[in-house]
C-alpha cells in the first residue's frame, strides 16, 4: 500500500509570502502585528505565529513596548518561550549598535544635534539610568565615548573621579556629558545642574572644556548647553 503523502506545511506559503513581501517593500504597510508575526518566524519556526503576534501586542499595546519588557515579562504572555523571549529583547539592543556604528559622523562635532546623532543609540531600550563620556579633540574629533556608571551616582566625589579619569586617559581637551531619565522627562533636576557646573569648573582646572550635558528621554533630548546653564 502506498504511503499517504503528507500534505504541505498551511503556514509555508504564508510565510514565504511575507517574506518576499518584506524584501520587496520593507514594513511599508505593513501594521505591528505583521512586523512582529515575521520577526517570530526565527524563533517559532514550525507554527502559526500570527495569533502569538496580536496576544504580544494586546498585552504591552505597543510594539516598542513589547521590545522594551523584561524576559520575565515576555515570558508571562501564553506562548512566548525563553528563545522567544531573548530574540525580542535582542531587537533594541542590536538597533542600539546598528546606529552607534552608523552615527560615527567623521567629523567635527560642534552642536547638540550632532551630539544627538552620536549619543542617543547608547540609551535605545534601556530601563537604567546610565551616564556617559563623549571625550573628542582640541579638533573637535571625537576620541572615545565611555560609560561612566549605571544607576543614579551616589556621589558628586565618585562622579568626578571617574570623569577625570577617562578625559586624562585618553588627552581629552573637550567632554561631553550624557545621561538618561527613566521617567520619560528630558528635564535636569537641581542635583543635575549642581553636578554638572562643579564638573565645569574643575575640569577645565585641569584643561579640559564641559562643552555640553545632554539628557535624553525617550526620543527626547535637553542640551544644557543650549539652554544656557552652562555659561560662565
Amino acid at each position: 500500500m502506498a504511503k499517504e503523502k503528507k500534505p504541505d506545511n498551511i503556514h509555508a506559503e504564508h510565510r514565504k509570502r511575507l517574506r518576499k513581501e518584506f524584501l520587496a517593500n520593507g514594513f511599508n504597510g505593513k501594521d505591528d502585528y505583521a512586523v512582529l508575526e515575521l520577526l517570530l518566524f526565527y524563533a517559532i519556526p514550525q507554527k502559526n505565529v500570527n495569533p502569538l503576534a496580536h496576544a504580544l501586542i494586546d498585552h504591552f499595546d505597543s510594539l516598542d513596548k513589547v521590545f522594551n519588557a523584561t524576559h520575565r515579562q515576555l515570558m508571562e504572555v501564553e506562548g512566548v518561550g525563553f528563545n522567544t523571549a531573548v530574540l525580542l529583547q535582542m531587537i533594541p539592543a542590536v538597533a542600539a549598535r546598528y546606529l552607534a556604528a552608523n552615527n560615527k559622523l567623521g567629523e567635527r562635532l560642534i552642536t547638540s544635534w550632532q551630539f544627538r546623532e552620536v549619543l542617543s543609540p547608547l540609551f535605545i531600550g534601556q530601563r537604567n539610568e546610565l551616564v556617559y563620556l563623549m571625550c573628542m579633540d582640541s579638533r573637535n574629533k571625537e576620541l572615545t565615548t565611555k560609560k561612566l556608571g549605571e544607576g543614579i551616582a551616589d556621589s558628586v566625589q565618585i562622579t568626578t573621579r571617574k570623569v577625570l579619569e577617562v578625559a586624562l586617559d585618553c588627552n581629552a581637551t573637550r567632554v561631553v556629558l550624557a545621561h538618561n531619565h527613566v521617567s520619560g522627562v528630558a528635564l535636569w533636576s537641581d542635583a543635575d545642574l549642581n553636578t554638572t557646573l562643579r564638573l565645569k569648573r574643575l575640569l577645565r582646572e585641569a584643561g579640559i572644556e564641559l562643552v555640553d550635558h545632554c539628557i535624553f528621554a525617550n526620543d527626547d533630548m535637553v542640551s544644557m548647553a543650549d539652554s544656557g546653564v552652562l555659561r560662565d
